[in-house]
């Protein structure tokens, strides 16, 4: 266990951080789920809404850190070209 005040603190917040990062990843992964089946559904314009959507809360989790910036690229790009074989 810490013993400084300080180290009780940073278990908290490394606690918090911890909790919003698995929320986040959950929802990342529901979205690109959802986004495959309009994909296999073949509804185009769902789908790109769908993916802009995505595409944003990608990055903000690259931006917070959640993810890397390289893997939320690499993501994005395998999104796209999923959307562009369909059509």
């Amino acid at each position: 266990m810490p013993r400084e005040r300080t180290a009780y603190k940073e278990l908290r917040k490394a606690k918090k951080r911890h909790f919003r990062n698995i929320t986040t990843k959950s929802e990342l992964k529901t979205l690109k789920k959802s986004f495959e089946r309009l994909i296999a559904s073949k509804k185009l314009e769902d789908a790109k809404s769908a993916l802009k959507v995505l595409t944003s809360k990608i990055d903000r989790a690259a931006s917070k850190g959640v993810i890397k910036a390289n893997a939320a690229s690499r993501s994005i790009s395998r999104l796209m070209k999923k959307l562009s074989k369909v059509k």
